[in-house]
């Protein structure tokens, strides 16, 4: 009975770990992609807000890739590519603060027109990401951080819409520069949990692995 019992949830986790791994590839794939449209189209548009949102994509595209690498690993090996996650949301969010630093000390005004294009598409797109990534947030620490990212980007979106009506209907390159500046508060707030849980999650198992007996 217990030999039984063990096999069905060893039968059970597998399939469990097929479909988290089918999800973040898809995400993956999808964050790659509008990474490369919104980050030439935040070069090209002058946009902060929109140059800040892309490199959440190609951070969480690499979030995702490191989820996909540890899916099958111990809980240690989650717990520090959940710690290496929170790591590169904070280079991130400090990247995305100097340069809508840089942005407004300058003169240039963004293309509302292409934020706001972009940032609708860009929005469907973590849509999507969240839904298929939203079953699975609970199944340990590697997939809620992941959804946590994916979070974060729907917020990003919503704020970069909302820059490029205002950056329209004012004339004016300040709504962006608030929202960039908003967006890397926002990079900033989100690791912190991330960090504190991956740190805990860390030691924990570390002193299990001492407290195990040698034999």
């Amino acid at each position: 009975m217990g030999h039984s019992c063990c096999e069905n949830k060893g039968h059970e986790l597998a399939v469990l770990r097929e479909k988290q791994g089918s999800v973040l590839k898809l995400v993956l794939a999808i964050n790659l992609i509008m990474f490369g449209v919104e980050f030439v189209s935040g070069i090209l548009s002058k946009s902060s807000a929109l140059t800040a949102d892309s490199l959440d994509m190609l951070g969480d595209a690499i979030v995702y890739g490191f989820s996909l690498y540890v899916l099958y690993r111990s809980a240690q090996w989650k717990a520090k590519a959940a710690l290496l996650k929170g790591i590169i949301i904070v280079g991130f969010a400090s990247f995305v603060l100097i340069d809508t630093t840089i942005k407004m000390l300058g003169s240039s005004m963004p293309v509302a027109e292409t934020m706001g294009a972009i940032g609708a598409l860009a929005l469907l797109a973590n849509g999507a990401c969240l839904a298929l990534l939203l079953k699975h947030r609970n199944d340990d620490i590697n997939m809620r951080s992941t959804f946590i990212c994916s979070r974060n980007d729907i917020i990003s979106n919503i704020g970069v819409l909302g820059a490029a009506a205002l950056v329209h209907f004012f004339s004016s390159k300040w709504p962006d520069i608030i929202i960039g500046y908003t967006i890397a508060i926002l990079f900033f707030r989100s690791a912190w949990p991330i960090l504190k849980e991956s740190i805990e999650q860390i030691r924990t198992t570390e002193s299990h692995v001492h407290d195990e007996p040698v034999h």
